[in-house]
């Protein structure tokens, strides 16, 4: 016998409450707990970036991770060779050797995540990044309100709320990027705390550029590591002056090896990104296009090798921007989005010829011969 009517639930009532733009308002204008830690553009001027000495922490580092993962709950792996998530490890007491030690990882597994670190203030990561290198102070994005006060002209303040309207000017695949990569020294690690995040949305995506140069073939891996790619930090200044912010410091252009190699792993890695690099040095614009475009449609592909991290707010991101890309996903207008980013210094972009491959470094382990020539046929992964 089926129900009677007046049993079944309702769909009202069974229906999740969903939140009202103008209680979304409401909360965004309400007294916050990191009002001091909101984004401002102040009008000042810095002198041009001068080279400083880098060497990465983690090339000395205890490749076992023992004083890392000693205190941890849950290590997770996210894929084989990309991305590692850790429970149970508190960032604000990390040791020497510990912070030598995810230096190190990082390196190799392109982006760490650590749940719940509400005691991991500010000033923590500041200095964790300074630990590992001199900080990157950026042109043109914005400081936090207490910049001056608390000598934060080194954090940029990741920010959206219902002030934001969706803007679908790019094509998802023209939004991958690796941070200010026009640098003479483009950063290393990077360190981003999300302090306010909205009930779904907002996730952040990385993919690996280790993994990038490996699916391409030989004879490409060794026409590309023969080029160069002019990086430019123009179009992002001429963005920021449209819309009235200042720019602290003039917009450069870089010229840097397309394929780089790692100074911790010795691994090769595509080094091209489409919102910075305008061109390849030395070959005709249809062809460097081609390329590129070639190139950032495996970036925003290449889905063995990507991760998709889910925010929760009090959550940290590491990543190495000398072999990742990423990009952020937006799409829950109108809920506040606030996070803190630390930049490292890296070194100058070097390709070195007798790197290694990410790929054959895993293949060696387990006795794989891989045929990349296409005869084979394919592969359907459902």
């Amino acid at each position: 016998m089926a129900p009677s009517a007046e049993k079944l639930p309702s769909p009202a009532s069974s229906a999740p409450q969903v939140s009202t733009l103008k209680s979304v308002i409401a909360e965004v204008e309400a007294p916050y707990k990191y009002d001091y830690l909101l984004p401002v553009y102040p009008d000042l001027k810095w002198d041009p970036l001068e080279e400083v000495p880098y060497t990465d922490a983690g090339i000395d580092a205890d490749p076992n991770y023992t004083n890392l993962f000693k205190d941890a709950s849950k290590v997770i792996e996210l894929t084989p060779r990309f991305g590692t998530e850790i429970h149970g490890v508190s960032l604000k007491t990390l040791s020497t050797e510990q912070k030598k030690e995810l230096a190190r990882l990082i390196s190799f597994r392109g982006c760490v995540f650590f749940r719940d670190q509400p005691d991991f203030e500010i000033e923590d990561q500041l200095n964790l990044g300074r630990f590992w290198g001199t900080l990157h102070k950026h042109a043109s994005t914005s400081v936090p309100r207490d910049w001056e006060a608390r000598n934060l002209d080194e954090v940029h303040v990741v920010y959206t709320d219902y002030h934001k309207k969706p803007n679908t000017a790019f094509p998802a695949t023209h939004l991958w990027h690796a941070d200010v990569t026009y640098e003479k020294q483009p950063p290393s690690y990077t360190s981003l705390k999300v302090l306010a995040n909205p009930p779904t949305g907002g996730d952040t995506l990385w993919t690996s550029n280790y993994a990038v140069y490996d699916s391409l073939s030989e004879p490409m891996q060794k026409y590309l590591e023969s080029l160069t790619a002019i990086h430019s930090g123009v179009a992002q200044a001429a963005d920021s002056a449209r819309v009235g912010q200042p720019l602290r410091r003039d917009p450069i252009e870089t010229e840097h090896p397309v394929i780089r190699t790692h100074p911790v792993t010795g691994w090769k890695s595509v080094f091209l990104n489409p919102g910075f690099v305008t061109a390849l040095r030395g070959i005709p614009t249809s062809e460097s296009q081609a390329i590129m475009t070639y190139i950032n449609s495996l970036v925003a592909t290449q889905q063995e090798d990507t991760v998709r991290f889910k925010w929760n707010s009090q959550d940290v991101a590491f990543w190495d921007n000398r072999t990742t890309s990423h990009s952020a996903s937006f799409g829950y207008y109108p809920y506040r989005r606030h996070g803190v980013r630390v930049t490292v210094t890296g070194e100058v972009p070097v390709f070195d010829k007798n790197g290694t491959s990410q790929q054959d470094h895993f293949d060696a382990e387990v006795g794989l011969v891989r045929n990349k020539d296409g005869s084979a046929g394919g592969n359907y992964n459902d």
